[in-house]
């Protein structure tokens, strides 16, 4: 490997059976670098070709947009054993050798980054290329690909200014597909490319190869931060920092005539996960007709009865490259005159039912461990297993089917663009209905909850991309009419406007006329059995954030195991409960404040009654009221605009009173910074008789429980706790409360008293709090906050900014921030365990769901996160990924 790290080193070459590059190698070849190497060191018939390294796309950003000294050379040597290779000559009039220049990061980043085919062509080559084949309509059809493609990503011309040229020629011909256009209409359409290059630069298309080798290796390397690609690394968490490598290989033809064909494939459905041969090709087609969408293609199993050997080489090459990589391969083969070709081999992108289907099959049939199992599996993909489906009993209206791309059910306004999506998407629920989608799309693609194409197959980019964004996606329905102009889509007798709703039904491809209800889907066996390997291999424990019984049963649906946090202020705000809690608010005195209390008491309690049942025998931690009590009254300025109505209508005066009473009282409770004001353990130690009402709940509750033979375990938490004798306080009143309970009751149960460590400086005395504190609970929502100086409620306005100019990393509301907020959460479990070595402690914020977060708790000895019902999958596929690669059990098993 000391080779591949060479600093000198910016081109490996590959072909002959043999490359300089190796398949690991892929932080410096990238991924398809890396692929390529790999398949020519096996064996496997790939045209030959070099990778220019992403070192050399990072030195030519640090460089300003140079390339580094000695690159050209190296370039230069290596296209010659190309040449040597293909005996044919790169700009030769007689032989001319064409070349592909494609990116390669990494990671795959499907359609992100640009491509250029046919390069080397001018009026020179072309007719060489003919003679060659013996093919003139041929060589002006890939002449004419050439320009347009190097027009559009070279010399950011538009897409659409090419193909409008393009389907003016084919009317004026009557011709209906490409293929239809002759070689003397070919040669005109090139000259008005020509043209039309000259008048969109000002200057002529460029005819020398080397010069458009060039520019061509540029563009892709300046394609590394173009906004699709920005966008795609910002949606799957990719670095920046990567950069791309640059494949330039010499070109083979699948459009040399009806004995030649491209295609792409999968060893297995990365849909469904089934064990099947799966991919889509094209006769007489370059590779990107079939990734475009422009050319609905043929499923592979029909190139078994039009190409027999090529079909039987291809499954043969293909099984043999999932067994030496284990892993799903997504890959692209071209076939020139009946001689197959392989281009690409990388791991498949594939939806998480697909993931785990793989995963667990793959371990039944031996290729790999569970643990590698459990680390193929992304955890944030397990939120697609948790998406509705349609619900069979409904009726429904379907107008079209298309093909299933990728599963789920999707509904929402119709829109027509990216750009709509984004804009509507951010206010209402919007499915994306597109001819066919291209990279340029990916941020409509994101803002939509459907995807619906009219051209394009199940390997198309609308496809291959819905599935890794775990999009609901139907594509190829061809009896869809679209009219982007109009705004709107004809089909089977319906005219579908934009604004209308339609519902997406990903696994069937049926589309619906208008919005269809859905039920919860059912987990399927595979992932059952793959959440028991990973609740094997996890040490951290799983709670969820609960304050309702549905909640709390949604959360052991999904494998929770207690409550990590329960917000009680939630369950105040119920219509029939907020004027009893208005009530206690106003009291003038404590005894009408515990009146008030006291008939909230009965219904507290039988909120914890129905939390403790579902959670039987489970921890269920109780955060006391935690927020400002004027979060409870309503606002100053909708009060005065109510009581300047009322005098102006010259209404009933103890209405008005009334109304100026509770003016007053919210006056008095208004603060300047309410989040740093009267909450939190602030409001028990002022109001002890608030602490008291929800212990005496929790306690009563717990008991009563007891006595029906279910175990509970109530831990209850103090909030905003900064120093220890706030603790000290509240905890005093919990045990003198829940001591009366008991003795009343006649019943003994277990509970823990602990506290929220959301506060800079009770981390900072965390040592103190844990001689009073037996569990800690951090509060990162506010810690984050408290920490950043940062309002949870207004960082909006300036988070993104700070994050597009690389101040931030990441929000640190989303994902924890290991080296400021971070360093607070180990210090106060180190010092809190100091004091009180089993001290119980989790995690209860938002980023308790969050898979880096979650890896960060484990490396701090947490004992448990707590999160959102819903993410609980996610974070017990996390928790355990963090163990295994703590404990080293698969060693360079962990792909992505």
């Amino acid at each position: 490997m000391a080779t591949a790290q060479s600093k000198t080193k910016y081109v490996y070459f590959f072909g002959n059976g043999k490359a300089e590059g190796r398949g690991a190698w892929k932080d410096l070849l990238g991924g398809k670098g890396a692929g390529l190497a790999e398949m020519t060191n096996a064996g496997v018939p790939v045209p030959p070709g070099f990778t220019i390294t992403t070192e050399a796309c990072n030195k030519f950003y640090e460089n300003g947009k140079k390339v580094p000294g000695g690159l050209d050379a190296e370039v230069r040597e290596n296209l010659a054993r190309v040449e040597a290779a293909v005996g044919r000559g790169f700009g030769d009039p007689e032989k001319p050798l064409l070349v592909s220049v494609r990116s390669g990061a990494k990671f795959s980043m499907p359609g992100m980054m640009d491509t250029v085919l046919n390069l080397g062509l001018n009026d020179r080559t072309v007719a060489g290329l003919a003679r060659m084949t013996g093919n003139e309509r041929f060589a002006w059809d890939a002449y004419r690909r050439f320009i347009q493609m190097f027009g559009s990503v070279v010399l950011g011309i538009e897409k659409s200014a090419f193909e409008e040229k393009l389907s003016a020629l084919k009317a004026g011909r009557h011709a209906k597909l490409d293929t239809d256009l002759s070689a003397d209409d070919l040669k005109e359409l090139v000259k008005t490319y020509k043209a039309l290059v000259r008048e969109k630069t000002g200057r002529e298309f460029p005819a020398e190869p080397a010069v458009q080798l060039e520019m061509s290796r540029d563009a892709v390397f300046n394609s590394w931060h173009n906004p699709r690609a920005v966008t795609y690394r910002r949606l799957n968490d990719i670095p920046a920092n990567l950069g791309t490598a640059v494949n330039v290989q010499a070109m083979v033809f699948g459009n040399l005539g009806e004995t030649s064909a491209t295609g792409v494939g999968f060893t297995r459905n990365p849909s469904t996960g089934e064990k099947e041969f799966y991919g889509e090709y094209l006769t007489n087609a370059q590779g990107e007709d079939v990734v475009a969408g422009i050319r609905t293609p043929r499923p592979i199993a029909t190139l078994g009865q039009e190409m027999p050997e090529v079909f039987k080489q291809l499954s043969e090459i293909t099984t043999r490259l999932e067994k030496h990589y284990r892993d799903v391969q997504d890959f692209e083969f071209t076939v020139q005159e009946g001689r197959l070709y392989m281009l690409q081999t990388r791991t498949g992108k594939r939806t998480a039912r697909a993931a785990v289907k793989i995963a667990t099959d793959m371990v039944t049939e031996g290729l790999i461990t569970k643990e590698e199992a459990i680390l193929r599996v992304e955890p944030n993909q397990l939120d697609q297993f948790l998406h509705p489906i349609l619900d069979p009993r409904a009726n429904v209206n379907v107008i079209a089917t298309g093909l299933p791309a990728s599963p789920g059910a999707a509904s929402g306004r119709i829109v027509f663009t990216p750009e709509d999506a984004v804009i509507r998407g951010a206010v209402e629920k919007v499915v994306l209905v597109r001819n066919e989608t291209c990279p340029d799309d990916i941020h409509g693609m994101d803002a939509a909850q459907g995807i619906l194409t009219a051209r394009g197959g199940m390997t198309s980019h609308a496809a291959v991309v819905a599935r890794g964004m775990g999009k609901c996606c139907v594509v190829g329905c061809e009896e869809i009419q679209i009219n982007e102009e109009a705004r709107l889509f004809r089909v089977n007798g319906h005219e579908v406007k934009e604004g209308d709703s339609i519902t997406l039904d990903g696994s069937t491809g049926r589309v619906i006329l208008g919005e269809v209800p859905t039920i919860e889907a059912a987990l399927s066996e595979e992932y059952e059995v793959f959440m028991k390997w990973v609740d094997e291999a996890r040490r951290l424990k799983v709670r969820a954030n609960a304050d309702v019984p549905r909640d709390a049963r949604a959360a052991r649906r999904f494998g929770a195991e207690g409550i990590g946090l329960c917000r009680t202020e939630h369950m105040f705000f119920a219509e029939d409960r907020l004027p009893i809690v208005q009530q206690m608010i106003l009291a003038v005195d404590t005894s009408s404040r515990v009146a008030a209390l006291n008939k909230l008491l009965p219904m507290q309690r039988e909120d914890f009654v129905g939390l403790f049942r579902e959670m039987a025998g489970y921890p269920v931690t109780i955060r006391l009221l935690d927020p400002p009590l004027h979060e409870f009254l309503p606002k100053r300025e909708e009060l005065m605009t109510e009581i300047a109505v009322l005098k102006v209508t010259g209404r009933d005066s103890r209405e008005i009173l009334s109304k100026e009473a509770l003016l007053n009282r919210v006056e008095s409770l208004h603060e300047f910074n309410p989040m740093l004001g009267h909450r939190g353990c602030r409001l028990g130690i002022v109001y002890p008789e608030i602490t008291r009402m929800q212990v005496t709940a929790i306690i009563e509750a717990a008991c009563q429980l007891d006595k029906e033979g279910i175990r509970v375990v109530p831990e209850i938490m103090i909030p905003l706790v900064g120093h220890v004798n706030e603790l000290k306080n509240q905890k005093a009143l919990v045990d003198e409360t829940a001591g009366e309970v008991m003795k009343r009751t006649g019943v003994t149960v277990e509970y823990l008293v602990g506290t929220m460590i959301e506060l800079p400086r009770a981390a900072v005395t965390a040592d103190q709090i844990a001689e009073e504190a037996e569990f800690f609970s951090f509060g990162t929502n506010d810690l984050t906050q408290t920490t950043f100086g940062f309002s949870r409620d207004d960082a909006g306005k300036f988070i993104r900014h700070y994050i597009q100019h690389g101040i931030l990393e990441k929000d640190p509301f989303q994902v924890l921030d290991r080296e400021g907020v971070g360093q607070l959460v180990a210090m106060g479990v180190e010092k809190g365990r100091k004091t009180r070595p089993k001290l119980k402690v989790g995690i209860c914020g938002e980023h308790g769901g969050e898979p880096s977060s979650v890896e960060f708790c484990h490396g701090v000895g947490l004992d448990y996160v707590s999160c959102s019902p819903y993410r609980v999958p996610i974070a017990r596929v996390a928790a355990a990924q963090a163990s295994i690669r703590e404990k080293g059990k698969a060693a360079g098993s962990d792909q992505r």
